[in-house]
């Protein structure tokens, strides 16, 4: 095992507050277990660990990751995807059935978005062709949350956004109930009109009667 597995795990477990974990548990609505760790403590043990004994190998990236994510804390989760995003020479389309597993595991919008815009999204940015074909095949996916990744995945493209691709997708999912489609829809739109604001509002008024009112909303938020 890499050796920032279980410097990570006992710096969490040192760190770990007792009075946090059942708010912190209770603002995600989950069961899974919690150190009680802050951001800024957390992401200070990773970056510790990973300055003592950087990753150097796409097998040691992807052995941590894979060993990080195994482990039962939701701040031990945390610290995988922190190593999956900062090691941008490793986000890359071989890494992206590791992306997917943990998107279908993780399945909660506080994983997922972190994985949809830093991973999935930035693979998409730089290979745009072949991770778009996965794209396509994730917006019709039967797993909620690999469709919301595929309307999410273009958040931090800014000017170099696939219109058409985000457009496309916000329809084809239009139809869903489901608040967290909902919801991705006019996150991802609301995130496009501040690069082309015109365009985004004309779609929205253009397509009033198929988007859902949350997602028309969030779109035009800052209208």
């Amino acid at each position: 095992m890499h050796p920032v597995v279980p410097i990570v795990s006992e710096g969490l477990a040192g760190a770990a507050d007792v009075e946090k974990t059942g708010p912190m548990a209770a603002y995600l609505k989950t069961d899974m277990p919690f150190y009680g760790v802050q951001s800024a403590d957390r992401k200070r043990i990773l970056s510790a660990a990973l300055k003592a004994h950087p990753i150097t190998s796409r097998a040691e990236y992807r052995g941590v990751v894979t060993s990080l994510w195994a482990l039962p804390h939701r701040e031990e989760k945390y610290c995988a995807i922190g190593v999956a995003t900062r090691y941008q020479e490793y986000v890359s389309p071989g890494s992206m059935p590791l992306y997917k597993r943990m998107i279908v595991e993780g399945a909660w919008w506080d994983l997922v978005d972190w994985l949809a815009s830093d991973a999935v999204g930035m693979v998409l940015l730089r290979h745009r062709e072949q991770t778009a074909i996965t794209m396509e095949l994730w917006i019709d996916d039967r797993d909620m949350w690999l469709r919301r990744t595929a309307i999410l995945s273009q958040l931090r493209h800014r000017e170099q956004t696939d219109a058409d691709m985000l457009f496309d997708f916000c329809l084809r999912r239009s139809h869903e109930k489901e608040f967290f489609i909902r919801k991705a829809i006019g996150w991802a739109l609301r995130e496009h009109a501040k690069t082309d604001p015109t365009g985004v509002y004309r779609f929205c008024d253009r397509n009033s009667e198929r988007l859902s009112g949350l997602s028309l909303r969030e779109a035009t938020k800052h209208r």
